[in-house]
């Protein structure tokens, strides 16, 4: 028999009612939590690359180092180095001149004294021992422990078996006989009625009560994750790709409005103002200076009557080279023929 729940026409009318309050809200609670979160996320990973990873790079990492440092110089200086040089230079030769000494005494004095107190004293008094022991077991403890043996025997034989016996023999095994064909009347006459009667009992109930229960909450299960959780979570999924567009295209617009209010016209400054006035500025400046080394150099011959020389800083020299650019080479004439 087919438990499916009835279904119509009606059922793409249920799911278009559902959909539209369902995308409503995913709009204006997923879009504006979606925001927030690339945002959370965008700053955490700035804070984590601009302020946390040099701060543990230039500030937490060598202060860590020298502490473990530190701390490994005060656990030996405490620790370790105390008792190293105890145990070198007071423990170990004191425990070698111990060992010493007793070795001596053990050779010379222990090891003779014990060879003839086992020579002179123990062998011949063990002997003698050995020799009183075997004929006192012989003729006096083995015939008493036979005796002994046989008296413990027949009393626990008498307290502790025989009653014991008895008791099960006359009291407890008829006593058990009894129970055990109670137990089995019980069984028979009782017990089994009943629990065929309970058993008739629970195999209608699930019949005519459970089963019908359970078909009715599985169809009820089975249409609520039909028509209300799945289309519930396809507006909620393309609610979320929706939301992600919608921030992917609010950052490009950022981007963008970014540029085009401060990217653009800083670099059309930069290129068009800043650099021209920047190279008038170097020309104004180098014409400026030039004309202070002629001044001064005028003042020099005014004063001191040498004459006006060009600065060596401002004359063109080649690259790699102390000569000016537009110094003319000179002869090449050797030496023999200069002196000549």
């Amino acid at each position: 028999m087919d438990e499916r729940p009835p279904g119509g026409g009606g059922d793409g009318c249920l799911v278009g009612l559902i959909r539209i309050p369902v995308k409503i809200v995913a709009v204006l609670v997923v879009l504006p939590v979606r925001v927030v979160w690339e945002l959370l996320v965008a700053g955490g990973r700035a804070v984590r690359r601009h302020v946390l990873g040099p701060l543990y790079v230039h500030v937490l990492g060598p202060l860590l180092r020298a502490t473990g440092w530190l701390l490994t110089v005060l656990f030996k200086l405490v620790l370790v180095w105390p008792w190293v040089g105890l145990w070198r230079y007071v423990l170990s030769p004191v425990g070698r001149g111990l060992a010493w000494l007793g070795r001596g005494a053990y050779e010379h004095l222990l090891l003779p004294a014990g060879r003839i107190l086992l020579t002179y004293v123990l062998r011949p008094l063990w002997t003698a021992v050995a020799w009183v022991g075997r004929g006192g077991m012989r003729y006096l403890l083995a015939p008493l422990a036979k005796g002994l043996t046989w008296i413990l025997w027949a009393l626990a034989m008498t307290l502790f078996v025989w009653p014991w016996a008895a008791l099960w023999r006359y009291v407890l095994a008829p006593v058990g006989r009894g129970i055990a064909w109670l137990a089995a009347a019980v069984y028979r006459y009782v017990l089994t009625p009943v629990g065929h009667g309970l058993l008739w009992l629970a195999v209608a109930g699930f019949r005519y009560l459970l089963r019908p229960v359970g078909l009715g909450l599985a169809w009820l299960a089975v249409g609520l994750y039909r028509y209300v959780l799945t289309p519930v979570g396809r507006v909620l999924r393309w609610a979320w790709h929706v939301a992600g567009q919608i921030v992917a295209a609010l950052w490009r617009g950022f981007t963008w409005v970014g540029w085009v209010l401060v990217g653009w016209p800083a670099s059309r400054v930069y290129r068009y103002v800043l650099t021209p006035v920047g190279h008038a500025v170097r020309e104004v400046w180098r014409t400026g200076r030039a004309a202070v080394r002629e001044a001064r150099a005028a003042v020099r011959q005014a004063l001191f009557g040498t004459p006006p020389r060009e600065p060596a800083r401002s004359r063109a020299r080649t690259l790699g080279s102390t000569t000016a650019a537009d110094a003319a080479p000179a002869d090449e004439i050797s030496r023999p023929r200069r002196q000549g």
